[in-house]
């Protein structure tokens, strides 16, 4: 905790520190401000404004539909909530492949307008030019490999990666290219474990996992997934900590049932 009590507020310095010290970093997902002001005064290190807001903020059934203006929107919201905590914000689908100049366009929008911290871009060899670019610029960049949920349509589902020898390789390749690139992190989702723990070690830099055992320097969860608003999604790597599902709906019920029968608002309820 002594890492905390001399920084009031988390930086890529203090993660690093946290790396070097063998201090775990816990980050959650939030979209908006009420859910950001609870976890930032919970005491998270790191809030990642997904993209994964296009799934269960959305609807959606993949994240490529979200839009740049509907994360900035969402993370400002977020950044409105918090006082200590790191925030990192993704890019979505389409606003930084195959381009480095439109990379560092939707990179300086996202900082300029939401008052984040730093950007996540999913991709290893392919996005190194963008990741110098907006490094350069003085914007933090948070790598992610492994499982690429903008590439769900390349990969046609959502298993565990680099279980092949081949694609294990590139993984441990592209995670040393972000770092050179100048990632101060990179995500680590949905790969065995001990891949996982080979590339953490051969890291400078602390590596969040998902799905990706608990040798990576910190770890992250959906907040649907972790607070049980989502029921249907249940991975091995979930760890569920409530049943928000079933305590909102018995409270709405008991609301409802209150309203019918004429028993709120009692007398003390009204002015």
């Amino acid at each position: 905790m002594s890492i905390h009590n001399e920084v009031k507020k988390i930086t890529t310095n203090t993660l690093q520190k946290m790396k070097t010290a063998g201090v775990k970093i816990s980050m959650i997902t939030a979209y908006d401000f009420s859910f950001a002001k609870i976890f930032d005064a919970a005491g998270i290190d790191i809030i990642l404004v997904g993209d994964s807001a296009s799934n269960v903020m959305a609807g959606h059934e993949t994240t490529l539909p979200i839009t740049l203006d509907q994360m900035i929107y969402h993370a400002a919201s977020v950044v409105r909530g918090i006082d200590h905590c790191f925030v990192v914000v993704d890019l979505p689908f389409g606003s930084y492949q195959g381009n480095s100049k439109e990379a560092l366009h939707s990179a300086v929008r996202i900082m300029k307008e939401t008052g984040g911290h730093s950007i996540k871009l999913e991709g290893g060899a392919e996005v190194v030019e963008s990741i110098k670019r907006i490094v350069d610029t003085g914007i933090p960049v948070m790598g992610h490999l492994g499982l690429t949920p903008q590439s769900i349509y390349k990969f046609g589902t959502y298993t565990v990666r680099a279980k092949e020898e081949a694609e294990a390789e590139k993984l441990k390749k592209d995670a040393l290219l972000l770092q050179e690139a100048g990632c101060f992190a990179i995500v680590l989702e949905k790969i065995p474990a001990t891949l996982a723990a080979e590339v953490s070690k051969s890291l400078s830099i602390p590596t969040i996992g998902i799905g990706a055992g608990g040798d990576c320097d910190g770890q992250v969860l959906v907040m649907h997934d972790m607070l049980g608003i989502n029921t249907e999604f249940k991975p091995r790597f979930l760890r569920q900590y409530l049943n928000m599902y079933e305590q909102i709906t018995s409270a709405v019920q008991l609301y409802i049932k209150d309203v019918k029968s004429n028993d709120f608002p009692n007398e003390s309820e009204q002015y």
